[in-house]
């Protein structure tokens, strides 16, 4: 199989953290590509015709996308429990919560990397920066339990969310309020998946 990814895509790090915590990643070759919101890549849009990675390929199948489906694919191939039955509607909440705030930080940003500092909309960013908050609130204040509990996917997209606001929001200060959150981040991202997929530019 072939992974369409990105050294600074957050969704893409999403994906290869489960390959290494399943141990496939033997069985997936990463293909760079570079790619962005104003520019696709043309071997991306022949696989994937939204252009967007992360994109996995597969012998025996069609394309998959979104990040989301990949992993359970991934998940589901292994066998390794990810998704766990007892728990999986918290454990999918926990992931979406993750994505959100991802999803907000990336709209930010866009907006300061893409468009002309003259015409840049610093309101846009604000209030992209407000839901990524009263997500990061949430995780401190109601979701510290999931967290610290066994391995599963909403931990992973959660720790990889707060590691791209470290990546290109560091000014921001997150971990001010934030302080078990703090905590369990740095322990995760200590974990060799982690440090493995850490961006780079």
């Amino acid at each position: 199989m072939k992974l369409y990814s990105s050294p600074t895509s957050p969704f893409a790090r999403m994906v290869q953290v489960v390959l290494l915590e399943t141990g496939l990643q033997d069985d997936v070759e990463i293909v760079p590509v570079a790619t962005s919101a104003l520019s696709s890549n043309p071997d991306l849009i022949a696989v994937n015709p939204v252009g967007r990675i992360p994109t996995l390929v597969r012998p025996d199948g069609p394309a998959m996308f979104d990040s989301r489906v990949i992993c359970r694919f991934l998940d589901a191939r292994a066998k390794s429990g990810l998704y766990p039955d007892s728990r999986i509607w918290e454990v999918l909440t926990l992931e979406a919560l993750g994505h959100g705030i991802t999803e907000s930080a990336l709209a930010m940003a866009y907006e300061r990397k893409l468009r002309p500092a003259e015409i840049r909309w610093d309101l846009w960013m604000d209030k992209q920066w407000e839901k990524a908050a009263r997500g990061l609130g949430s995780l401190e204040t109601r979701w510290m339990s999931h967290l610290n509990g066994p391995l599963n996917i909403g931990q992973i997209v959660v720790a990889c969310s707060l590691s791209y606001i470290d990546f290109r929001h560091g000014d921001r200060g997150w971990r001010r309020g934030h302080e078990s959150l703090a905590a369990w981040h740095a322990e995760f991202e200590a974990r060799p998946s982690m440090q493995t997929t850490r961006p780079a530019e």
